[in-house]
């Protein structure tokens, strides 16, 4: 699965929160520094799916709010 990502880092909390244009807009609780706001990313969408972390990767968009993940079931 590829999911097209709007990320907000430094919200209050780690959500989903509808759509930003084309993309799934994700608010993440973590800072976007020293890439904890990617760990939190991939943390949360691991669990949300019910795979493991090392299912997810992000593709495109490691300094970007844009992101590109690929998930493996």
């Amino acid at each position: 699965m590829i999911l097209e990502l709007h990320v907000q880092p430094g919200a209050s909390r780690t959500e989903f929160a509808g759509r930003h244009g084309e993309r799934i807009k994700v608010r993440l609780a973590a800072r976007a520094q020293d890439g904890k706001a990617n760990d939190a990313l991939i943390d949360f969408l691991a669990q949300h799916y019910g795979v493991p972390r090392r299912n997810v990767r992000i593709t495109s968009g490691l300094k970007s709010r844009q992101k590109r993940v690929v998930i493996d079931a």
